[in-house]
């Protein structure tokens, strides 16, 4: 069974690099506080390692 993740937007990107953007975008977020879940893949912790400083994640238990 995979593992899950919540990721939780915690900053705006308003002044932020058009990568930044974009990655917020491809991980399905777009405001503060928006939430989604992911499974946990290498792919997904890089995008979230990209944008660190603007996301909050929790693994949860599928």
């Amino acid at each position: 069974m995979a593992k899950k993740i919540k990721i939780t937007q915690t900053g705006s990107v308003i002044d932020r690099p058009v990568p930044q953007k974009l990655t917020i975008k491809a991980l399905g977020l777009g405001r503060p506080n928006y939430s989604v879940v992911h499974n946990d893949t290498p792919q997904i912790r890089g995008m979230i390692r990209k944008v660190s400083h603007l996301v909050k994640i929790e693994e949860i238990e599928a």
